[in-house]
């Protein structure tokens, strides 16, 4: 089978990606949802910051093993299938928070959950990129990563609302009929891109292709931002709390960051698809833009102070996102789109993971603004690297 019948097939099912996009939303809300409950509710359930730390990287942990081998397998069987499959084994393993009564059964709900996520997250990522062929994928990648920080701001608040009514308990039943429903919007509205033709490759092609410049650079900066995505929404309604605010209002910040990328990331797919944006000048200012926020938090943390860096952050975060992953889409070809959303994907996620570690390690050591500071200095080096010129697929 050609290459252009599958792609002419997905250009007709563009409306269908909006089942996608709820994907997207599934991990980010589940991820967010609870995050900002453990950070939130730490003092209650006797977390350390180094515990709050482990328990916010658990998930990603759980990804950085998974999502490649599920990347190379939605290249192989077709994505459909494994997005469906993983959004079902979410809904499934999220059930094991129904017990969920001190941090051990929260840990293995949400290594689970982490695990089921590592299989839908870059299968869907790979349909959105095929649909997008043709010099749209700032656009559509804006939208998908726009449904995210729907995630990110409804779960949050909404997080910690069931979390009073019902605990942890309710918050897992609720991920779980959330995944179980999108599973069946993929099935019965999602068409089947079938699997394009792939050359062999071997152990050494596979290093090669990791190691080039078109895949490095943008990983980097998706790593970047995503760890200080995982970090903010953990330890700023940490940091809320130890300065007299309330769990809602300290839930409220992370929206607050959710809010800047919602708004930001549709309109710079846009225009990154229209040429009035590049690449390089994209990243590299939201990527300064975040470690800003993050340093401001650092040096001078308080109220005021929290809800400014958050919308920093985010704002930062909305601009890298689609451009990152738009960069990766027009780089790739189409027959190994999975593969290399799912090791993109990982580097994300040892990014996500990273990030908690690296701000609970150090503040336990230390401080928490000495954690935040490393964090932003970090962020603001991975602005360095340029990214290699690419053309839009056909």
């Amino acid at each position: 089978m050609s290459p252009d019948k599958p792609l002419a097939t997905a250009q007709a099912a563009r409306p269908a990606t909006v089942p996608l996009y709820a994907a997207g939303f599934v991990t980010a809300f589940g991820a967010h949802s609870i995050a900002a409950g453990l950070g939130s509710q730490s003092g209650n359930i006797g977390l350390t910051l180094l515990n709050l730390g482990i328990l916010l990287a658990l998930y990603d942990v759980a990804e950085v093993f998974l999502k490649p081998v599920f990347g190379a397998l939605s290249d192989r069987i077709g994505a459909k299938p494994v997005v469906v499959g993983g959004l079902l084994a979410f809904a499934a393993l999220s059930l094991i928070g129904l017990g969920a009564a001190d941090p051990l059964v929260l840990a293995l709900a949400r290594l689970g959950q982490g695990a089921a996520a590592s299989a839908f997250s870059p299968a869907s990522s790979a349909m959105v990129a095929r649909m997008a062929r043709g010099g749209k994928a700032g656009t559509y990648f804006g939208r998908y990563g726009s449904w995210k920080s729907l995630g990110y701001i409804i779960g949050p608040p909404l997080g910690a609302g069931l979390i009073l009514a019902g605990g942890f308990p309710l918050l897992f039943g609720t991920l779980s009929a959330v995944a179980a429903v999108t599973a069946l919007w993929v099935l019965l509205s999602v068409p089947n891109l079938e699997p394009l033709p792939r050359k062999r490759y071997t152990v050494m092609d596979l290093a090669r292709q990791l190691g080039e410049r078109r895949f490095l650079v943008p990983t980097l900066v998706l790593a970047a931002a995503t760890g200080a995505l995982g970090a903010a929404v953990g330890f700023l309604p940490a940091l809320a709390a130890r300065h007299g605010m309330d769990a809602f209002a300290g839930t409220a910040a992370v929206s607050v960051l959710a809010l800047g990328s919602v708004l930001t990331q549709p309109w710079i797919g846009r225009l990154r698809d229209r040429n009035a944006v590049t690449d390089n000048k994209g990243t590299t200012t939201g990527l300064l833009l975040i470690a800003a926020g993050i340093a401001a938090v650092a040096l001078a943390p308080g109220v005021v102070t929290i809800f400014v860096a958050a919308a920093c952050i985010g704002t930062g975060i909305g601009a890298v996102t689609p451009l990152g992953f738009a960069h990766l889409a027009d780089a790739t070809p189409p027959e190994r789109m999975g593969r290399t959303m799912g090791s993109a994907e990982l580097g994300r996620e040892l990014g996500d993971a990273g990030g908690p570690l690296l701000v609970g390690g150090i503040a336990t050591a230390t401080a928490l603004p000495f954690g935040l500071g490393a964090l932003a200095l970090l962020v603001a080096a991975a602005s360095i690297p340029r990214l290699a010129p690419v053309k839009p697929g056909p």
